[in-house]
């Protein structure tokens, strides 16, 4: 009987082990399973979250698009009760959910770094924070970038040797600016003097002196101008029956700068220069110069 009882308590053995590594098993893959829906539940979250910056994207830039389009359509209308000046105010307007400022400036009221003396750089250099030596020292470099020649401006200035003493791989062009962006080759020319000086210079007026009727602040002391004087005059609230000035005096050049916030906080800015005409496309009543844009992600409101 004993004998008996011992065969029977082997076999049970091997059972047992069977159901306890079968449990094993078991758990082992309900821990898998709950990895891989785990896994999978935070990539579907990832890719929505992906798709909706993405979509509010593209919501954003299409606003910020229509701002222009629209802009583009209210300052050359004829009737002067609707015109937007293009002279440096801020106009808003919403489309679509989207509140959108919308800032034109005629390129006509900008200092053009091709035709510009040596005079008109040096103040607007000043105007932005700089000192008068190293500011007409500055648009002396200014000139030698752009003159066909190699002689040194008399007020310090620079040309290939003064760019090679400064270990720059390069010269002095000796040719007309193509872009305002290529004023951050010149010499002496820094990162923050560039930032405060490039929304008030063009390469698209052609003209020496800037037109008082649409320059900025900075431009206007530039040109010996009383900027608050002039902007209280131009920025006053017009009588009944007055006219303001009229558009057709610029160049039709405009830079336009469209900022568009959607309701979530997104923000989508729009910046471009636009000649007003047919490009040849059909349907554009303009010819793009420069366009630069993106959008900004503002945190998002509870529940958005």
């Amino acid at each position: 009987m004993a004998g008996l009882r011992v065969l029977q308590g082997l076999r049970r053995r091997p059972d047992a082990a069977s159901r306890g590594a079968a449990l094993l098993l078991v758990l082992w893959l309900i821990a898998m399973l709950t990895a891989v829906v785990g896994a999978f539940a935070l990539t579907a979250r990832i890719e929505y979250m992906q798709g909706r910056v993405l979509s509010h994207g593209v919501v954003a830039d299409q606003a910020a698009r229509a701002g222009l389009e629209y802009a583009m359509t209210r300052v050359v209308d004829l009737d002067q009760t609707r015109q937007w000046l293009p002279d440096g105010r801020d106009y808003n307007w919403q489309f679509g959910g989207a509140d959108i400022v919308i800032t034109i400036v005629d390129e006509s009221g900008k200092v053009d770094i091709n035709a510009a003396d040596l005079d008109l750089m040096a103040g607007l250099i000043m105007a932005v924070g700089v000192e008068r030596e190293p500011a007409r020292k500055i648009a002396a470099a200014i000139m030698d970038w752009r003159d066909p020649d190699t002689l040194t401006q008399a007020e310090g200035g620079a040309e290939d040797p003064d760019y090679s003493a400064d270990e720059r791989p390069y010269g002095a062009k000796d040719a007309p600016f193509e872009t305002v962006a290529e004023l951050q080759l010149v010499l002496g020319m820094t990162p923050e003097l560039f930032e405060k000086l490039a929304p008030h210079l063009t390469v698209y007026s052609g003209q020496g002196r800037p037109s008082e009727q649409y320059a900025s602040a900075e431009v206007l002391q530039a040109l010996g101008v009383d900027p608050e004087r002039a902007l209280a005059e131009r920025w006053r609230p017009r009588l009944p029956g007055e006219t303001g000035s009229l558009v057709g005096v610029g160049t039709g050049t405009y830079s336009i700068d469209s900022r568009a916030r959607l309701r979530d906080g997104r923000v989508s800015v729009l910046r471009a220069v636009v000649r007003a005409g047919n490009s040849g496309l059909p349907g554009s009543a303009y010819t793009p110069l420069r366009w630069e844009e993106g959008a900004v992600v503002r945190p998002s409101k509870p529940g958005s």
